[in-house]
């Protein structure tokens, strides 16, 4: 029998009702536009339907609701529910089990999206492979998802050969290699969801002392298999994520939040790390074996370790690895849309995701009056880029830390150059001042390092491209960098090209050209709990409030210094808006 498929197709893929929703649209097979609610509603992690998300999404494709072929949703929200009743979630009782229909999905789809066609639904793992698969330019490769939990799997392998995309085996909850992270996350005092890359970055200041205990928390098994041992973790029920003998274990209490970081903190840091990166080799050279493919496939929240990410592929027989930027849960409506596109049109998208730069821009002449309507001062360089790009080279040379605003906002948890906070990399001042005056977080937190690609390899241990801060590499520089350079001598790299980001690759040149040193510190373009800036008045409110000396918004220049402070305080009063949390951060979501 003859399949008939539709040639043109807009597909919406959504994920919703956890951490991080997200909306991304597809339009014949190619990636239009995607973004994180919280970028637009200011709530760090927003769990909530992305609506604006989702408008935004139509107005990037020029679309109307009507256009819509399908939504297509990242899980099964009936196996999502059969598991939290199966694991005895004290969060559901008898009085509030009807508010668990897994029918409110597609109810709260058609009701606040005013939405009426097709919606289908794709398990939580084979999106997580499809964000990773369907956009990695691969003809075949095997695929690695590891996540806290989706409905059932905690981790799968799979193979994508062409159109296809299958998973061949799993793990299955309560055993997960995301939730011991994040369990031992919450031990060491970090919000869960979320610290867990800070967990990350403290483990190089320890020892991995505590290694073996970590290792009798778990257990390896035949194809790919392993098991949690329950005694020590208090997850399923939805309550803590570790119980009483954790600390019997480790032989000390749990660390109170915002109390100080002692050495044993850090050496449980990095025993954990060590013992996920030998899992994760494992787990990876089982996959090689029985799949003999060069090319790797990660994704799920674990694949955002870049530090494991690249043990892996430095240790197993994997020639390549792709990690799209958003590998986490929100980067499943990626993989939905994929393979909902596949679906109907009997073939997957048809490029490679090489840029994150997916988000809303803002036009000269809007930014023009928002300046204008709050009386600061800026030097206009409309049809000046190449004065503009030398007079922020020249102010991060004087140690000025910069706020810079450009093009689309990027999809991810990263920064990539178009809402980035920069600075000199080479002054051993800047990192200190950054996390303590500018972020407000954590001393030990490192900052990453952008390079232009065509420089890369000789300031870094890398041979390949990396442009979404994804692995981990030694820095080899002969040029001092101790702002990006990390307590063991690594970066967590992001490489710039002007194929994908011709402005920040244009001002690396000529920070390049003024210095001699074709690198830039980059993190984020937020402060401490919110959200990294989506609009330009987001960029303005964090410039006031985070310290920030000078802010590059499109093409116009504001220093700090040149504006009055009674301006400043009037405008932090009336921009600034404090957002409670939005979700636990004691236990996991998804339980």
């Amino acid at each position: 029998m003859q399949n008939h498929y539709k040639v043109s197709l807009t597909i919406v893929g959504i994920s919703a009702f956890y951490h991080d929703s997200a909306c991304c649209i597809l339009q014949d097979g190619v990636l239009k536009a995607a973004v994180q609610e919280e970028r637009f509603s200011g709530r760090k992690n927003d769990p909530s339907l992305p609506k604006q998300a989702f408008i935004y999404c139509l107005q990037a494709a020029s679309v109307s609701i009507s256009d819509i072929d399908c939504i297509a949703y990242y899980e099964d929200p009936v196996k999502k529910l059969a598991r939290q009743l199966w694991s005895g979630n004290k969060r559901i009782t008898p009085a509030n089990i009807l508010e668990r229909d897994p029918r409110d999905v597609e109810w709260e789809i058609r009701k606040q999206l005013g939405y009426a066609g097709p919606v289908r639904y794709y398990d939580h793992h084979l999106s997580h492979a499809a964000s990773s698969y369907f956009y990695s330019g691969f003809q075949r490769a095997a695929t690695l998802t590891v996540d806290g939990v989706g409905e059932w799997a905690t981790t799968t392998y799979g193979t994508g050969v062409e159109d296809d995309l299958t998973l061949f085996g799993e793990v299955t909850f309560p055993d997960s290699l995301g939730l011991l992270y994040s369990a031992i996350t919450s031990f060491l005092g970090f919000s869960v969801n979320s610290g867990e890359y800070k967990v990350m970055g403290l483990a190089p200041y320890g020892t991995d002392r505590f290694a073996d205990k970590i290792r009798q928390l778990i257990a390896g098994g035949p194809d790919g298999q392993y098991r949690l041992d329950m005694r020590y973790f208090d997850f399923p029920d939805g309550r803590s994520m570790y119980s009483s003998q954790m600390e019997e274990l480790f032989g000390l209490s749990p660390r109170v939040r915002e109390t100080d970081i002692l050495q044993v903190h850090m050496d449980i840091a990095k025993s954990l790390q060590v013992v996920l990166e030998e899992i994760l080799i494992e787990k990876a050279r089982y996959l090689h074996k029985v799949t003999d493919m060069d090319n790797l496939c990660m994704a799920g929240g674990v694949a955002l370790n870049c530090v494991a990410n690249a043990k892996v592929l430095r240790h197993t027989p994997f020639k390549k690895l792709y990690v799209q930027p958003a590998a986490n849960d929100a980067g499943c409506c990626l993989g939905a849309a994929a393979l909902a596109h596949r679906d109907l049109s009997g073939r997957k998208p048809g490029r490679r995701m090489d840029h994150a730069y997916l988000g809303p821009r803002y036009d000269t002449d809007r930014i023009e009056k928002l300046l204008d309507a709050t009386s600061f001062e800026y030097i206009d360089c409309r049809g000046k880029t190449p004065q503009l790009l030398e007079m922020t080279a020249k102010r991060i040379a004087e140690g000025k830390v910069i706020g810079w605003f450009h093009g689309c906002l990027e999809f991810g948890p990263r920064s990539l150059g178009a809402r980035s906070i920069l600075a000199d990399p080479r002054d051993p001042t800047m990192r200190d001042r950054i996390n303590s005056l500018v972020k407000m977080r954590e001393a030990f937190r490192p900052f990453a390092p952008a390079v232009l690609e065509s420089h890369a390899a000789d300031h870094f241990d890398i041979d390949h491209a990396s442009p979404f801060m994804l692995e981990t590499c030694q820095v080899i520089s002969p040029i001092d960098l101790p702002a990006i350079t990390h307590v063991d001598g690594s970066a967590r790299i992001q490489t710039v090209s002007p194929d994908t980001n011709p402005r920040f690759a244009a001002l690396l040149d000529a920070f390049h050209q003024l210095t001699g040193c074709p690198i830039l510190l980059n993190t984020s373009f937020n402060v401490r709990d919110k959200p990294i800036v989506c609009t330009p008045e987001d960029a303005l409110t964090c410039f006031i409030t985070a310290n920030i000396d000078c802010l590059i918004l499109e093409d116009f220049i504001i220093d700090n210094k040149e504006n009055d402070q009674a301006l400043t305080d009037l405008l932090q009063k009336v921009l600034v808006e404090k957002v409670s949390p939005s979700i636990s951060a004691d236990v996991y979501t998804f339980i």
